[in-house]
C-alpha cells in the first residue's frame, strides 16, 4: 500500500505482515471518520471476532482533526486531536481483532472536493490488495457531508476496479441519520447481537469524542436496541441489537446512476406511506 507522509498503517498483531494482513481480509470498512467504523460496522467485526477464516479490517479517510472538544480536551490544538484520535482508534483496532487499520489523513475538505481523484485511486489500491468479500461505508442518504463524500470515493474506486477485483457486497451503512425510513423489504439487516461486551467496548474506546460532549456510545447503542425492537411490529424480537444498511453492490457498476438510485428508496417509501393512508381515508 503506497502511503503519503500523513498515512497511518497499523497491524494489531504483529507477527504479520502488510502484505499478508491485508490478504486475508474477508470484511473491510471504510470510514470518514475515526469511531464511524465501530458505530456503523459492528456487526461484521463481531461476526469475524475470534474467527481463523474471517477477518474485519478498516480504513479512515479524514485526519478527525475538526472534532468538538470539552473537558479533558477543550483546550487541544487540532494536530493534538488527530493524535488522540489515531490513539483511539488503534486502541479499538486492538479490541476489535482487527487485521489491518489504514488511516489515511486526509483533511475534510479534500475528501469533499469532487475533482479530487487520488484519494479514490489511494482507496482502490487499498481494495485490490485487500480483496475482500463485503465492503461497509456510509449510506448515501447521511447527513454528515463528508460521509455522503466519503461513500462517493468508495464508489468512484470500486468503479475504477475490474469486475473481479470488486467485493461482492457493498453495504451503506446508518450513523448520522438511521435508515429506518426505508421500505423493510429493502433494508439490509446487520446483526449486532454478538459480544455485547465487545460491543460496549469498542464505544467506550473513543474518549475524546465522548467526554467532547457527544455520548455516541449511548446513542449508537440505542439505535440498536431500538431496531431490534422496531424491525417487525407483529412478531417478537429475532435480534438483540440491530443496524440497517442499504445495498449499494449495484453502484459499482459506473452505467448506474447514483442520484437515481438513492432517489429510488425515497421515493418508495413515499408510495408505501401514500398507499397505506389511502387505505383508512
Amino acid at each position: 500500500m503506497a502511503r503519503s507522509g500523513r498515512a497511518v498503517l497499523y497491524i494489531p498483531d504483529d507477527g504479520v505482515g502488510e502484505r499478508a494482513a491485508m490478504a486475508r481480509t474477508t470484511h473491510l470498512a471504510i470510514s470518514a471518520h475515526q469511531d464511524d467504523i465501530e458505530f456503523m460496522a459492528y456487526a461484521p467485526i463481531a461476526a469475524c471476532f475470534g474467527q481463523a477464516d474471517k477477518w474485519f479490517s478498516g480504513v479512515v479517510v479524514t485526519d478527525g482533526a475538526g472534532s468538538p472538544r470539552s473537558g479533558l480536551y477543550a483546550d487541544y490544538t487540532d494536530e493534538e486531536m488527530k493524535e488522540v484520535r489515531i490513539a483511539e482508534q488503534k486502541k479499538a483496532a486492538c479490541v476489535g481483532e482487527y487485521g489491518f487499520l489504514a488511516m489515511l489523513g486526509h483533511p475534510s475538505k479534500e475528501v469533499k472536493d469532487p475533482q479530487n481523484t487520488a484519494i479514490a485511486e489511494e482507496l482502490a489500491e487499498i481494495i485490490r490488495s485487500a480483496k475482500p468479500k463485503f465492503l461497509y461505508t456510509h449510506n448515501l442518504a447521511d447527513k454528515h457531508e463528508t460521509h455522503v463524500a466519503t461513500a462517493l470515493k468508495v464508489l468512484a474506486a470500486l468503479r475504477a476496479l475490474k469486475p473481479e477485483e470488486r467485493p461482492e457486497k457493498v453495504y451503506g451503512c446508518e450513523v448520522w441519520r438511521d435508515l429506518d425510513w426505508m421500505c423493510d423489504d429493502e433494508k439490509v439487516y446487520l446483526d449486532c447481537s454478538l459480544h455485547p461486551n465487545l460491543m460496549r467496548c469498542l464505544s467506550a474506546v473513543f474518549d475524546s469524542q465522548i467526554v467532547g460532549g457527544k455520548r455516541y456510545d449511548l446513542a449508537a447503542e440505542g439505535r440498536r436496541l431500538a431496531n431490534a425492537t422496531f424491525s417487525a411490529s407483529h412478531a417478537c424480537d429475532t435480534y438483540s441489537a440491530l443496524n440497517y444498511a442499504m445495498d449499494l453492490t449495484p453502484l459499482m457498476d459506473e452505467r448506474t446512476d447514483i442520484e437515481e438510485y438513492i432517489t429510488g428508496y425515497i421515493d418508495r417509501f413515499r408510495r408505501s406511506v401514500t398507499e397505506t393512508l389511502r387505505k383508512f381515508l
